[in-house]
């Protein structure tokens, strides 16, 4: 396939290159700036599309580009920069590709978990409500911006994804450290519920729903068996045979980290992956202990 990719160099979309490379297809990138690649088209989210015509006769497009939300603290112009980055880019991006006189067969836009906000216990598959909170908006407006190419007849998946663990980055990987000096410890009193998927399993997710052309609309790109933050404190601990008693009290959090540490580190989400499941989608790492121990075992 002749796919378009944006968000090439962060963590997932490194990985879902090196998948595409073994499965041939031809991958063209698009990056913000200059680029000297012959692969790259160059863009600007809030202005255009350098040389719009390139996307003509795309396969698939996989979006994956948004500022790092857990870089920093949630300033004003921090929050812009989330928002528009997603929403702004994503709206540039569907219409672009909508005037080509041949539109991509699929676009799979990234969206996150976060879609529904905090909902304490209850499980959340692709039907449940959103939430209102800062994240549960930007994540509404995110998928409602690839309205452009519903007209066209592409195929449009939204993968709201989980917590993404991997040892090479993310959450997990600034989880280590503390965790090996045995500073680790629950949130509060740990009752929340932690949505993951291991980095390999969302590689895997996005190229099941590239090939699978029933899948449509929002996906869940989260293990089946969600945890609570209580469980996920044990479980690391344990893979790391490191001890793991110091709660981490909600208000400190949210005097050193402000209100991200409310939207990422506090809210309970309970989601689950009822569509993939259904569409036959087989999970290498269902279970967080095991992930754990995976992840970690191939590190080192």
């Amino acid at each position: 396939m002749r796919i378009l990719l944006s968000g090439a160099t962060g963590l997932v979309g490194q990985a879902w290159q090196q998948s595409a490379a073994h499965q041939g297809h031809e991958v063209l990138r698009l990056r913000h700036g200059q680029s000297d690649n012959p692969e790259d088209i160059t863009w600007n989210p809030e202005s255009g599309i350098d040389a719009p015509e390139r996307l003509e006769g795309l396969d698939a497009v996989i979006h994956l580009a948004g500022e790092n939300i857990a870089d920093g603290r949630w300033t004003a112009a921090k929050k812009k920069r989330i928002r528009d980055s997603r929403v702004q880019g994503t709206q540039l991006l569907a219409a672009t590709l909508a005037e080509r006189a041949q539109p991509p067969g699929i676009l799979i836009c990234a969206s996150g978990i976060n879609y529904y906000g905090s909902q304490g216990d209850q499980e959340l598959n692709e039907d449940a409500a959103p939430g209102e909170d800062f994240l549960a908006r930007v994540c509404r407006d995110w998928e409602s911006a690839c309205q452009p190419l519903y007209k066209c007849g592409t195929r449009i998946v939204n993968l709201r994804i989980a917590m993404v663990l991997s040892a090479e980055g993310g959450a997990l990987k600034k989880m280590l450290l503390p965790f090996k000096l045995g500073l680790g410890g629950p949130i509060g009193d740990g009752s929340m519920y932690m949505s993951w998927i291991t980095l390999e399993d969302l590689v895997r997710a996005i190229n099941f729903c590239l090939n699978s052309t029933d899948i449509s609309g929002p996906v869940n790109a989260a293990s089946p068996n969600p945890v609570s933050n209580r469980e996920f404190t044990k479980a690391l601990s344990k893979a790391l045979k490191r001890p793991a008693f110091l709660p981490a009290p909600r208000p400190m959090l949210k005097l050193v980290l402000g209100e991200m540490a409310e939207a990422l580190l506090m809210p309970s989400i309970r989601a689950v992956p009822e569509k993939l499941l259904s569409a036959g989608f087989a999970f290498r790492h269902p279970r967080l202990d095991d992930a754990l121990h995976t992840l970690l075992h191939r590190t080192k």
